[in-house]
């Protein structure tokens, strides 16, 4: 596969990915305090929303690069 078809594919499955699940969270731990030998930490759940026309365009271009590279063979 050229470089062309695998951004393509790429761009396709992230955005369709993107649009399903409507974003990801993550686990952040941060130190709050370290006195000597203790520390104390918390853990932070935070989460990303990814916008619906975001994800469309992600797979509306990966389908636009997918066929310009079918069709440069």
């Amino acid at each position: 596969m050229t470089a062309m078809r695998i951004v393509g594919v790429l761009l396709l499955v992230l955005g369709l990915a993107g649009f399903l699940t409507g974003g990801f969270s993550f686990t952040k731990d941060t130190t709050q305090a370290k006195l000597g030998p203790l520390e104390l930490t918390v853990k932070e759940k935070e989460s990303v929303q990814v916008p619906q026309w975001l994800s469309l365009g992600a797979m509306v271009l990966g389908g636009m690069v997918l066929v310009l590279g079918f069709r440069r063979n």
